[in-house]
């Protein structure tokens, strides 16, 4: 019992250290990945971030379709890229941040669709909130919950969608698993995040920073697949982006992160 209660009390405090290094990237003091308050997003200048946004795989297209300030720079992918949106789907974006990939998908599914946005910081969510104002997106909804423990109701969700959010996560069995919950049958995911490719030194492991910062929280692919067909998940592919360590290295330079993680596609669908 006291070890079961020490685990809870372990993913607290990592859910807490998360939401505070993620409030700071509101208000421009972090920066979501890199999480370093003494930098710059992406690195630095207006062409490191360019440059970042193309190896997440968005189209200078759909970066000029969204507001500032709703792309705070804070992925690792594109997973409105990954698979096939339609008209009228319903889809639920996990850790949504200020909302960047709500506004994509929104366009996509149009007014017949609906876009549900999970975060479970506050600063995030009025964040958002506001976003979805200017752009009219009337179609967008917020709402604070953890991931693990999702607010929506059971067969809802026609496709989930994530972006460098669920490798932070202390419990990941159980995002799949409500992830799969909400899904109706037949419904799909598609993920951008960062998984293990190799075992991280422990040094790497306890850094808050890393933490913090889409590393250290990393899972094997070996262990991902596993829990995603365990929780009842069909047809789980999981592929490495072409440009993924030169992306990964730019988040903490000089730190070998890019040996160890990579950010990775993945997919799959709910019998």
């Amino acid at each position: 019992m006291r070890r079961s209660t020490m685990k809870n009390e372990n993913a607290d405090i990592l859910r807490q250290m998360v939401r505070s290094r993620y409030a700071q990237t509101v208000t421009g003091k972090g920066c979501g990945c890199t999480t370093n308050a003494a930098g710059g997003c992406c690195g630095s200048g207006s062409n490191s971030i360019e440059q970042a946004n193309r190896l997440m795989g968005y189209s200078a297209e759909e970066l000029g379709s969204v507001i500032d300030g709703a792309n705070l720079g804070l992925g690792c992918g594109n997973p409105t890229a990954i698979g096939e949106l339609k008209p009228g789907d319903v889809v639920l974006d996990l850790g949504s941040g200020a909302g960047f990939d709500c506004f994509l998908v929104a366009k996509k599914v149009g007014h017949n669709g609906r876009v549900i946005g999970v975060d479970m910081t506050p600063e995030m969510l009025s964040k958002a909130r506001e976003n979805a104002v200017k752009m009219g997106a009337d179609n967008v909804e917020f709402r604070l919950g953890e991931i693990e423990h999702l607010p929506v109701a059971d067969n809802s969700v026609d496709i989930i969608i994530s972006n460098c959010v669920i490798n932070l996560s202390p419990e990941k069995r159980l995002v799949f698993q409500d992830a799969y919950r909400v899904l109706k049958p037949g419904g799909r995911l598609f993920v951008s995040d960062v998984v293990a490719t190799a075992e991280m030194p422990e040094s790497m492991r306890e850094q808050a920073a890393l933490m913090t910062g889409c590393i250290a929280g990393a899972e094997h692919i070996d262990r991902i697949r596993y829990y995603m067909k365990e929780v009842g998940f069909a047809n789980v592919k999981i592929e490495l982006k072409a440009h993924s360590k030169e992306l990964v290295s730019r988040w903490f330079p000089g730190s070998r992160a890019e040996n160890y993680v990579a950010s990775a596609d993945i997919r799959a669908v709910k019998p």
